[in-house]
């Protein structure tokens, strides 16, 4: 079988731009969420989140055409290909799949507003072109010279991990020797709405698996990694961060929003993950964990985890205590923490858990980062409608 790589990296989080930026955050253990400026949150129950602040935003270019997300994803894309030293050549057949939900979502809004207030109409419809989430996909493909399979995956807060899932499989394939795979969403007043309404924001910044904990914190960001087919990496000199060893994509089939209690699909995602990386639960070192801080999501997600691994037998954290929930590009944000918690030998703590949930028979790494000799690290992904991904990367 195909041995496919993670030979690059790029982030653009809250913390800034850059994977190390991202890292050095993680691995403080700063917490990145705190009041929203990029959207109008008056009369909201909750007011806070994670942003990519202005100057970082402002340090991408001007640009009057393209939407907030798609500058997100261009620089976290065009570092991942730099920092995989990707050439014009291999950029022609490389593959492109992107984990997308709201689109230019953001700058829709704008000019709904503009026209609703002032009853006129606004310039400002030319944002209409970039609406939809594959629209992310024809940008970068576009500026970077992407030009192999190209694929816009829309799975929810699932959706980036998803994308690395499908980038695996079109490796091994042979359809492509490598991929640009990640996922990127920017704040709206849509989801802040949706989420306010739910009541499933926490008024303080989130706190998942701790026993008091109120709900999640919405983010942004954008994340891309290289996936590489192993022999393509090394007759070029490539650098390996990573190998992504295996996938398991499962449904609930249970509820909209809601997980399946007991935790079926979830379970059914991992050990489908691990048999397709031919390890066993004991091999894992670290779950980066899907960890919303809704106590629902973090008592199934944490009773699921148990029937795999058995209570407290793996270490656990949520990095979206730190970078809040990013929603599409969650899973490939989480992606890459795996992949340098793996590389520096260093899990991210959870931020902000203060007296862990009885329900949660795991060690959740409270405030701290913590060094651990690790061989092979798991990222879970749970999307709206029961749509679950699990990623295995090992050294």
């Amino acid at each position: 079988m195909t041995r496919v790589v993670v030979s690059g990296l790029g982030v653009v989080s809250p913390y800034g731009t850059g994977a190390k930026t991202f890292w050095t955050g993680l691995a403080h253990g700063t917490c990145a969420i705190r009041p929203l400026t990029a959207i109008d949150t008056a009369g909201f129950r909750s007011r806070i989140g994670a942003e990519v602040p202005a100057e970082v935003l402002a340090s991408l270019g001007p640009s009057r055409r393209r939407a907030r997300a798609d500058r997100l994803a261009l620089a976290a894309a065009r570092e991942a290909l730099a920092d995989a030293d990707i050439s014009p050549g291999d950029r022609a057949c490389a593959g492109l799949f992107i984990g997308a939900v709201g689109g230019g979502m953001l700058e829709a809004e704008e000019w709904y507003w503009e026209e609703s207030r002032t009853g006129r109409p606004s310039p400002r419809i030319g944002a209409l072109r970039s609406v939809l989430p594959s629209t992310h996909a024809e940008t970068l493909g576009f500026r970077l010279g992407l030009r192999g399979p190209k694929e816009t995956v829309v799975m929810a807060c699932a959706s980036g991990a998803a994308s690395l899932a499908l980038g695996l499989d079109l490796i091994r394939s042979g359809a492509t020797p490598l991929a640009v795979c990640g996922g990127v969403d920017a704040l709206t007043r849509v989801c802040f709405m949706g989420f306010n309404a739910l009541r499933l924001l926490d008024l303080e910044p989130c706190r998942p698996f701790d026993r008091d904990r109120k709900g999640m914190s919405i983010g942004e960001a954008a994340a891309f990694v290289v996936l590489e087919d192993l022999d393509h990496c090394r007759d070029r000199g490539g650098r390996v961060y990573a190998e992504l060893l295996g996938a398991g994509m499962t449904t609930d089939a249970h509820h909209v929003t809601s997980p399946e209690p007991a935790g079926e699909g979830m379970v059914r995602a991992i050990e489908e993950a691990l048999t397709a990386a031919g390890r066993a639960p004991e091999d894992i070192g670290y779950v980066n964990a899907h960890g919303t801080g809704t106590p629902q999501n973090d008592r199934v997600e944490a009773l699921a985890l148990a029937r795999v691994f058995g209570p407290g037998r793996v270490l656990v954290s949520s990095t979206k205590s730190l970078v809040g929930h990013t929603m599409a590009a969650a899973g490939s944000v989480e992606a890459v923490a795996s992949v340098l918690a793996l590389q520096h030998g260093l899990v991210p703590p959870t931020a902000n858990l203060r007296a862990t949930d009885p329900d949660v028979p795991f060690d959740c790494v409270p405030e701290t980062a913590r060094i651990v000799e690790l061989d092979a690290v798991l990222s879970n992904s749970f999307g709206f409608g029961g749509q679950n991904v699990t990623l295995v990367f090992g050294r």
